[in-house]
């Protein structure tokens, strides 16, 4: 496919079909998504390739807790997990609430997914250059996304798809035991991979006008 029509239909894929990725076609995606860029070339992205169906199914359940508190959010007119204004909702008293729906069926039939690769970053290696600032870090993914968004563009380029979902960070320790991982590689992302059950190709984006101003923030719009 064409660079350009690659990131035009690249979507968040959640329905699969029961095709397989085999592991020629997921070695030839990672193959070129290595060559992502990550700050000062230090390479902290690290991949699992889970096929496991028991590890899938309690990935999947991991995202539970926060799935319920983003819906309690929701319901209280909030905007989910954001870190700028306080939250009325106490995590604690509604991640293990079973009354509260999952949202998003994929986690519920995580084990479904033909494939699952689970996103870490070593933040030994990692520059955070905004960690002494007072707000929540956003650095340090400059050094792994790029990666994380090269394999989903490589797997629509072989004519599969998948999601970038990071609802796992919230369950960290968890997956870090579950998973082998040591405590300074930080979940970035979980991306399920498969065949879509149906190809999106006209995405809803806003327009370049919407979001690129010349020069300062408060600019003229950016057009030709």
């Amino acid at each position: 496919m064409e660079l350009y029509d690659v990131m035009r239909t690249t979507f968040a894929c959640r329905d699969f079909t029961d095709d397989d990725v085999p592991d020629e076609v997921l070695y030839r995606i990672l193959d070129s998504a290595r060559f992502a860029p990550s700050g000062g070339n230090r390479q902290g992205g690290r991949v699992i390739v889970i096929r496991d169906d028991e590890t899938k199914t309690k990935l999947g359940q991991l995202c539970f807790p926060a799935m319920r508190y983003a819906l309690s959010q929701i319901r209280a007119g909030e905007v989910y997990w954001q870190t700028v204004h306080p939250s009325s909702v106490d995590f604690d008293e509604v991640a293990h609430d079973e009354s509260i729906p999952i949202m998003l069926p994929l986690f519920e039939n995580l084990a479904d997914v033909p494939v699952v690769l689970l996103i870490a970053v070593d933040l030994s290696v990692v520059a955070s250059m905004d960690q002494y600032l007072d707000r929540v870090g956003v650095v340090s993914g400059g050094s792994v996304y790029p990666m994380a968004w090269s394999i989903l563009m490589g797997a629509r380029n072989e004519g599969y798809g998948g999601v970038l979902t990071t609802l796992i960070a919230s369950a960290e320790a968890e997956v870090q035991e579950l998973l082998g991982l040591e405590k300074h590689m930080a979940i970035a992302a979980m991306l399920p991979i498969g065949k879509p059950v149906k190809q999106l190709t006209k995405l809803t984006r806003n327009t370049v006008e919407e979001f690129v101003t010349r020069e300062r923030a408060d600019g003229e719009p950016f057009t030709v």
